[in-house]
């Protein structure tokens, strides 16, 4: 599966502000491969904000679709009217990996619940619209076992291919590469067999 994800370091967030009856809702999205990462955002925006009225917040740690480590929180506002509807926003816009907190000064005008899920779900769509992002490959580990000579070719081979080698096990007769093979892609290594003049094994049967 591949998709969008923010193209934000770590510890690196984009912001963004909008005005609704005076009151201010300021828009911090980071990019969130775990929930750490999304609280770290949190942690950040409160500290940066410490009178603020309101930091509400939501998450998709994972890729679109997740339901497992997602959350989002009103943080105060009346139930249902921040939280959620940024939730909504982050999920409809199909990004994985993506945590966001709203920060709300409030203005002294009460926007009443309608006008308060829309403020929130606004901020978030304004914040997404600038947002840098990137493409995220889902991956599983495929272990390959190539003699020492052929090592510089396997690796080759993989950077042809955009596979990443995310690790190398040297042994006593061989080198055990771990690769990062897309999960949306056929498993075919018929060219790097060939490539090798078939010295190499893969040490995980059931990939094949």
């Amino acid at each position: 599966m591949r998709y969008a994800v923010p193209d934000l370091a770590p510890g690196e967030w984009h912001e963004s502000a909008l005005e609704v009856e005076k009151s201010r809702f300021l828009a911090w999205v980071c990019h969130a491969p775990d929930v750490a990462a999304f609280e770290a955002l949190l942690a950040a925006a409160r500290q940066a904000h410490p009178n603020a009225s309101h930091h509400c917040s939501a998450f998709i740690a994972g890729p679109p679709g997740e339901q497992q480590a997602i959350g989002f929180s009103d943080d105060g506002e009346p139930g249902g009217t921040a939280g959620r509807p940024m939730y909504q926003v982050l999920e409809g816009a199909g990004l994985g990996q993506v945590g966001c907190v709203v920060t709300r000064y409030f203005g002294g005008t009460k926007l009443g619940t309608g006008g308060l899920a829309r403020a929130y779900g606004q901020a978030v769509s304004d914040a997404l619209a600038s947002l840098p992002c990137r493409e995220a490959t889902e991956r599983d580990a495929l272990h390959l076992k190539v003699e020492f000579a052929g090592e510089a070719q396997a690796r080759a081979w993989c950077a042809e291919h955009d596979i990443p080698v995310d690790a190398a096990d040297y042994q006593a007769d061989g080198v055990v590469l771990t690769l990062g093979w897309p999960r949306d892609t056929a498993r075919d290594l018929a060219s790097l067999t060939a490539r090798l003049k078939g010295r190499l094994e893969l040490l995980d049967p059931d990939a094949a």
